[in-house]
């Protein structure tokens, strides 16, 4: 598995993941063809302003349907449905446009390509075969109102290839859909697999958090009271420098405990999380922190969030050599998103799988975590500086409830 995706790659997965995106698209330059068809087919019309005003509103109503599936949030139906209207507004084009019908006509061969992308092959077939159905009725009206066109038996062979590239991309689809289930089922199961592995991973590491705590560490504790009670009844400076070993071993192991389980994430949420991480940062260096956190709560996962900005954080002050840090966490919808900016001297991403093969796994381990888990870690690096954008897995509608609560 890729540890990074370029822009370009990252852009592909973008379109290819949604297929009312690729209609979307596909549609504007459709448009501008059937406009200069028309254009350049010196024919009469017989509803010139009808066809205008229909060509017109589509255009306009394809720009703005752009827009709106950019932005996301766009239901199910509509891939189906935006097809439809495609299929509407050609045969209504091909009523009104007199002899042009002879240039729009081919138009009707592309829309049983289009409905190749949805993902539901009932559908598809049901818009493919409206695709001859309507190529004929258009030219039933044509031969009616031309007494010297007529209806050309070429006519019924050209509904023959309609229906057959309808039936082709039925197929097409129910193959596709059967294969994308498959896929979705071993995505599932691997999302599972990781979210066990990491559970596993937390109950381990509070296991030991725990063990340490009551054990070596109450251990250590007593000791050094013992060494103090001592010194005060007979001063010695070798029990000055026993007692500081103590004490500094003991401050070790306390926050060696609190990276293994940290109780401040656990018993407040991941704000809180991320206050502290940043107040023990700025302990290690001169840094100007500007810091923007909401109120998240304790979302589903916090521990891979909370980790994604402690391994952020450490590369910052280890690599960065930076001065100005920038740390904002919010919701959005059903995602939380921390963003870690700074003015260090940057990195190359592409270089995050060759660090994992030399044996740094930080990066590394949390990009395949989240690839798993269906979040993402995306980075713009530069020599001016880095920002890394973090957006967690989806949560479930319980899970957001709990949030906004």
């Amino acid at each position: 598995m890729a540890l990074h995706e370029s822009r370009w790659d990252r852009t592909l997965g973008y379109f290819a993941s949604d297929p009312v995106r690729v209609s979307a698209f596909l549609r504007l330059p459709l448009i501008v063809l059937i406009a200069v068809l028309v254009w350049i087919w010196d024919v009469d019309s017989w509803l010139p302003e009808v066809y205008a005003i229909v060509l017109g509103v589509y255009a306009v109503a394809a720009v703005v349907w752009v827009a709106i599936v950019i932005r996301g949030g766009v239901p199910r139906w509509a891939s189906w449905a935006s097809t439809a209207i495609d299929v509407l507004v050609v045969v209504v084009l091909c009523l009104v446009s007199g002899g042009a019908t002879a240039a729009l006509l081919p138009v009707f061969f592309l829309l049983p390509i289009s409905v190749a992308f949805q993902d539901r092959p009932v559908l598809t077939g049901v818009l493919g075969i409206s695709a001859p159905i309507g190529y004929l009725a258009v030219w039933i009206v044509y031969s009616k109102r031309d007494d010297h066109v007529g209806l050309p038996d070429i006519v019924y062979t050209q509904v023959g290839f309609l229906l057959w590239l309808a039936v082709a991309v039925t197929a097409l689809c129910f193959f596709l859909a059967r294969r994308q289930a498959r896929v979705d089922a071993l995505q599932e199961v691997r999302r599972l697999l990781v979210a066990e592995a990491m559970s596993a991973d937390e109950r381990h590491n509070r296991e030991i958090a725990e063990h340490l705590h009551d054990g070596p560490l109450q251990n250590l504790l007593a000791a050094r009271m013992e060494v103090d009670e001592l010194r005060e009844r007979s001063p010695d400076p070798a029990l000055d420098l026993v007692y500081d070993a103590l004490q500094q071993t003991a401050a070790s192991l306390r926050a060696g405990v609190s990276e293994l389980h940290p109780q401040v994430l656990a018993q407040l949420g991941l704000e809180a999380g991320v206050r502290e991480l940043l107040r023990q940062f700025q302990n290690r260096g001169s840094y100007v922190i500007v810091a923007d956190l909401d109120d998240v709560g304790k979302p589903e996962s916090q521990a891979l969030m909370y980790r994604a900005a402690r391994e952020l954080l450490a590369n910052v002050h280890k690599h960065a050599r930076a001065t100005h840090v920038e740390v904002g966490l919010r919701r959005a919808g059903e995602h939380v998103v921390l963003t870690v900016r700074d003015d260090g001297a940057g990195f190359d991403p592409d270089r995050i799988a060759d660090r994992v093969a030399d044996g740094h796994i930080g990066l590394g381990s949390l990009l395949a975590r989240f690839d798993a888990m269906g979040g993402a870690m995306e980075f713009d690096s530069s020599a001016h500086g880095t920002l890394v954008t973090v957006t967690s897995p989806p949560e479930t509608s319980a899970g957001v409830l709990r949030a906004e609560r």
